[in-house]
């Protein structure tokens, strides 16, 4: 018998993979590898090219440049900007959820939709809808007369413009944080309150607002983080009025030094971050300061509006008209005519701006296929990651978890243009194993994407493993399944309404992104988030609008498509749903 045929006939033993690789250890590992490699490096790598470029801190150079006269201004004016907005959304927010949440103001969930949707909508396009229907030439305004005299300035070209449109662009996020606290007012309390004798000012005066300072000052830092990252509205408005911020001050310099200021610019956006984390920690210590936390299974009933009933539905429906109907009527007029500021009449209206957004434009067509397929492979990754990591942080305690809790957190809340300069410094030299550098390729793009999305997928998820009842997980491990096993068959089926709600709300955020990706686009990939500025800035305006409009149309379907399947989905997650 020869040797092959005597090998063949001896039992084949099974590989088997060291016993810490094949359990929550390898998970563990995974995970730690995924959130390391994505977030912690590069914003380790982004700290160490702002503090220590030659290999040593140097504070002279650190003093130089944070003291110019410029970095100065720049930096006053992100303040002022941030803390002005916030202010802004965070009244118009809170007016908002009272109105919605403690009154029966007729067509409620309608209105709740039409508020959000401002938020769902690119701040890119929100901008430029803004400018088109408040410009000399408006489509709308000249229709009815009232349009500014030719020549004028621009009322949003400005810094009160600015603090304008941040306000009410991030009113939703306060919004919904108040509503979540109004939600759980204990009833007694208030019809207690009502038996005594107490007016409806006074209910919401003495004891509505001190038990939901918490949600207020909460809702307050999600509108402060968004207003001092939102590049789309900065860039849009400040860029056109010489009104400079950190934002777009990184912008333009890495546009016109590219690399060699990215040293430099790694100091503007550590001071970004540093802002950042200084308003978060100050609103959150307001919130915690005399917050009363108290939770109750029974909503408190709605206040009757009375003979306040039209007054406050036409007040608040007149909100929506101005600030959401007027912009997008004008973005979309501007974009059914050939030539910036020609009257919209049946002999100027045309679809050719659409057909060659579609069709015609190559760099158009080639930014929208990127940017689809970009998030398709976000959301189908993200997902099964959130999942795994979900497992961890909810059932698993221990420094690994909060490390892993709080980098993908971070990465988040922090400005995506810190994001993405931490991805150039990370992925500019060439990789070990591969030779060469990511910059400038849509993988860069791709890893800047999982990063920065991590903790959006993650939200809903935890939210569903909240509802799962752990003896199964427990009872399958003692049964002999794998952790993997138990992802599969048990954990997924059970988390997927959230996952899927998860996937809704990362695709609809990554298809439009602008904030992470506007630094790293290339003449070899193109997103559609930046388009809109570049062809702006060509003096593109017509053919703007209809990219805008396409934004637009993709995001009112996707949330069609949400609200089809939404009572499949666990309440709180789709945020415009009532």
């Amino acid at each position: 018998m020869s040797l092959t045929e005597t090998l063949s006939k001896r039992p084949q033993r099974a590989l088997r993979l060291p016993r810490w690789l094949t359990g929550e250890a390898a998970l563990m590992l995974a995970l730690v590898l995924f959130v390391g490699v994505l977030s912690i490096a590069p914003l380790a790598r982004l700290a160490w090219a702002a503090l220590l470029p030659q290999g040593q801190f140097d504070a002279s150079r650190i003093a130089d440049i944070l003291g110019g006269r410029r970095v100065v201004g720049a930096t006053l004016n992100t303040i002022w900007i941030s803390v002005a907005a916030t202010c802004l959304a965070t009244v118009a927010g809170t007016l908002a959820a009272l109105l919605t949440t403690l009154t029966d103001m007729r067509a409620r969930t309608l209105w709740v939709f039409g508020f959000v949707l401002p938020l769902m909508i690119p701040p890119q396009v929100t901008a430029l809808a803004w400018v088109q229907a408040f410009s000399p030439s408006s489509p709308v305004l000249g229709a009815l007369g009232l349009s500014l005299p030719p020549g004028t300035r621009h009322p949003l070209y400005s810094m009160g413009g600015i603090i304008f449109l941040l306000g009410l662009y991030n009113a939703p996020l306060v919004f919904l944080s108040v509503r979540a606290s109004l939600q759980r007012l204990p009833a007694a309390l208030i019809e207690a309150a009502h038996s005594n004798g107490a007016g409806r000012g006074a209910v919401i005066r003495d004891i509505i607002l001190p038990l939901i300072r918490g949600g207020v000052f909460a809702g307050a830092a999600l509108a402060f983080v968004s207003s001092i990252g939102n590049f789309g509205i900065q860039a849009m408005l400040g860029i056109p009025a010489r009104v400079e911020t950190l934002i777009t001050m990184i912008y333009r310099r890495l546009n016109s030094y590219g690399p060699s200021a990215l040293n430099d610019m790694a100091l503007l956006a550590l001071l970004l971050a540093v802002l950042t984390v200084i308003g978060m920690t100050l609103t959150a210590w307001l919130g915690r300061k005399g917050d009363q936390r108290v939770d109750s299974a029974h909503r408190a009933p709605r206040m009757s509006l009375g003979r306040w009933q039209w007054p406050v539905g036409l007040a608040a429906w007149g909100y929506l008209l101005v600030g959401l109907a007027l912009p997008l009527s004008a973005l979309f007029a501007a974009a059914l005519v050939r030539g910036y500021g020609q009257p919209l009449s049946a002999e100027t209206i045309t679809l050719e701006n659409f057909a060659n957004a579609l069709f015609h434009h190559k760099g158009i067509r080639e930014a929208f296929v990127t940017s689809f397929w970009i998030t398709c492979t976000t959301v189908a990754v993200l997902i099964p990651v959130a999942v795994a990591l979900g497992y961890v942080l909810t059932w698993r305690r221990g420094w690994v978890a909060k490390l892993l809790r709080l980098a993908s957190e971070l990465a988040y809340a922090l400005p995506g243009i810190i994001i993405g300069v931490a991805m150039i410094l990370f992925f500019l030299r060439p990789l070990p194993f591969i030779g060469t550098g990511l910059y400038g390729t849509v993988w860069v793009i791709l890893a800047a994407y999982f990063s920065n999305f991590l903790a959006l997928a993650l939200r809903p998820v935890l939210g569903g493993y909240a509802q799962i009842d752990r003896a199964l997980d427990e009872a399958a491990q003692l049964a002999g399944a794998g952790i993997f096993t138990r992802l599969r068959t048990i954990i997924l089926p059970s988390v997927a309404p959230a996952a899927t709600a998860a996937g809704i709300l990362v695709f609809m955020t990554a298809i439009n992104e602008i904030q992470t990706s506007v630094l790293l686009v290339s003449s070899r990939a193109q997103t559609i988030g930046p388009m809109i500025i570049f062809l702006e800035e060509a003096g593109s305006s017509t053919l703007a609008a209809a990219v805008g409009c396409l934004m637009v149309l993709l995001v009112l379907a996707l949330m069609g498509v949400s609200l089809v399947f939404g009572r499949r989905l666990p309440e709180g997650v789709l945020p415009w749903r009532d």
